[in-house]
């Protein structure tokens, strides 16, 4: 894919972007006009200095109507389709060429005696000038702004997941948080009908904690956790997990804390379970 297929990034038509680069190419450009006056633009219209304030006001505000026009068409336009690199570049190369068409007109309205093609190169020039340099200067903030808030977002995934990997939080049924337990403390869960016994280590004490919910409910939450069902009844933390042990009647899993029962796996989990186990131990 060459340059010119890329796409630009969304945050230049975002709306909230394209008023900040209206209202800023246009203060922009008032602002450059009467007070630099660059190529001579004094000479433009033969008036005094206020009225070339007032005669530049109305015609920079006029001529930006095709930058608003032309920002909305792209707003719309880019939510559908997007806009390529080089549809951009063409883009803004039409703005210039019709904001320069239009105060191409408007000074031979005024001063029909100019030469068209030397009045239009004139313009041309001017509007280049005051569109790109706020257009270059804003397309550097939206960018800056659009990095410092990608950063944010990582390192706030970063922080979020990291917190998932160190506790495990548990809802009710109305989706309330009931309770948070170290990933090290968490040891097994066990249905009881409506609810789940949710067993861990508190102070080095096992611990029950009953929450309102179904166990296929939690294993949803838990999906990319090492807490796996083994059994219609139970879930297992296997980082707690010591011996995987077979029985005549079955296969069991061992933890190394007191009090804690062995849990039997059912056979709709075994091969799951066993391969997980081996590939999780070793």
């Amino acid at each position: 894919m060459s340059v010119r297929d890329y796409m630009i990034p969304e945050y230049i038509y975002q709306k909230k972007n394209i008023v900040r680069l209206i209202l800023l190419t246009a203060l922009f450009a008032l602002v450059f006009i009467n007070i630099y006056k660059p190529f001579s633009s004094s000479s433009w219209y033969q008036v005094s200095e206020f009225k070339f304030f007032l005669f530049s006001s109305l015609i920079i505000l006029t001529g930006v109507l095709v930058v608003v026009i032309s920002r909305i068409v792209m707003y719309f336009w880019g939510k559908r389709h997007g806009v390529t690199m080089a549809g951009y570049a063409l883009w803004i190369l039409l703005e210039i060429f019709f904001m320069s068409l239009f105060y191409t007109i408007y000074t031979l309205v005024l001063n029909p005696e100019r030469e068209y093609l030397a009045v239009f190169k004139e313009s041309a020039i001017n509007t280049s000038l005051v569109l790109l340099l706020p257009y270059s200067v804003l397309h550097l903030y939206f960018s800056y702004q659009e990095k410092t808030r990608q950063l944010r977002l990582l390192e706030e995934g970063r922080a979020e997941a990291a917190m998932k990997q160190n506790v495990f939080s548990f809802y009710d049924e109305k989706n309330e948080l009931r309770l948070s337990v170290k990933r090290s403390n968490l040891l097994y869960l066990e249905s009881a009908d409506n609810y789940v016994c949710i067993w861990y280590l508190n102070k080095g004490q096992l611990t029950k904690f009953m929450l309102r919910n179904s166990l296929k409910a939690i294993e949803e939450s838990l999906a990319d956790t090492n807490v796996l069902r083994c059994h219609r009844s139970y879930m297992v933390n296997f980082d707690q997990v010591k011996v995987l042990r077979r029985e005549k009647d079955g296969i069991y899993l061992e933890m190394d804390v007191e009090k804690v029962p062995d849990i039997p796996i059912s056979k709709t989990y075994s091969g799951k379970v066993t391969n997980w186990f081996m590939t999780y131990s070793s």
